[in-house]
């Protein structure tokens, strides 16, 4: 079948066992749960084991989109993972999530939008199964961001966690990604960067996070509330016609406000930032499987996928399920 449209057919995740909670990090550096939670909403987050890396728990959220789908892994023509924190400089994670899997042939390469990384690899199957080319599609998002934390640093490193999502696209006659909109604009890039180079074997530069909070929050405010605009207008749809909102879960003030923008209520707003903090790229395909899986999301439903980092990258996906 010719089609030109790709739907999700299968979503998936995993979290590392290790969950480090907001009363844990108070014995580690200044700072309370209360502080965290009331600023932040996050009560804790999951850690990667020594070890562990991120093509791991890409494989272990790939497999559950797989059997989700019910495809084999050796059925997929292309692997899109969006990651920032990679096994290595090279080859791409996405060719050793593909080795890990037993696949063969089909194209594998990482997309690097930071927390817009899914939405934007996301975009990027898309368009590739709209050639016809393809039939399935893997899209992967998945980070480990506790290796590249200040751990000593109060305002940053009870931000972030670690963990993995996956959706598996299939070529369909009818849309169900409906449209995706992307953005970019460079000259923010001081303000969410870790700034490490590796040359002649030393790393030069820190290559650890840093973060101004401000101005990230003033930034992703606005961006989201123009996502929203602009999802809705090219699909000619009115804000009631969303019967869903799967944001970044960054912070849950960034959330409620875009939440607002839409004028959904909370409870039409997919939240894991409690449990799972800033998953980067991993976090909107881990809150959309467990939408999912506990049945919140159904057939026919309208859900938008929006996410802003660092880059800046900002972008979003009207997606019917």
């Amino acid at each position: 079948m010719n089609s030109t449209y790709s739907r999700i057919v299968g979503t998936g995740s995993y979290l590392p066992k290790k969950v480090l909670t907001n009363r844990d990090l108070e014995l580690a550096v200044d700072t309370t749960d209360e502080w965290i939670y009331t600023r932040t909403g996050i009560r804790q987050r999951h850690i990667a084991a020594d070890g562990e890396k991120t093509s791991d728990l890409a494989l272990e959220a790939s497999r559950s989109a797989l059997r989700a789908a019910g495809i084999a892994a050796g059925d997929l023509d292309l692997i899109v993972m969006a990651t920032t924190t990679p096994d290595m400089v090279f080859p791409s994670t996405a060719c050793l999530l593909q080795a890990k899997l037993g696949v063969r042939n089909c194209p594998a390469f990482d997309v690097q939008a930071v927390c817009s990384g899914f939405v934007y690899g996301l975009s990027t199957a898309d368009s590739f199964m709209r050639t016809g080319q393809y039939r399935n599609a893997l899209v992967v998002g998945a980070e480990t961001y506790s290796r590249i934390l200040d751990w000593s640093d109060r305002s940053t490193c009870v931000l972030f966690g670690d963990g993995a999502g996956a959706v598996v696209l299939r070529r369909d006659s009818t849309p169900g990604i409906l449209s995706s909109h992307l953005h970019a604009d460079g000259s923010y890039a001081n303000l969410l960067t870790v700034p490490g180079t590796v040359a002649g074997g030393k790393v030069s530069g820190r290559p650890l996070l840093q973060m101004d909070g401000g101005g990230v929050f003033k930034f992703a405010v606005k961006a989201m509330d123009d996502l929203v605009e602009e999802a809705l207008a090219a699909n000619g749809m009115q804000k009631s016609d969303i019967d869903w909102l799967v944001p970044h879960q960054a912070n849950i003030r960034i959330i409620q406000a875009s939440a607002k923008k839409l004028g959904l209520s909370m409870e039409k707003v997919v939240v894991t930032v409690d449990r799972h903090a800033n998953t980067s790229a991993a976090s909107i395909p881990l809150a959309l499987d467990e939408a999912v899986r506990d049945g919140r999301i159904r057939t026919g439903q309208h859900v938008l996928l929006e996410a802003v980092g660092g880059g800046f990258t900002w972008g979003a996906a009207l997606v019917k399920w």
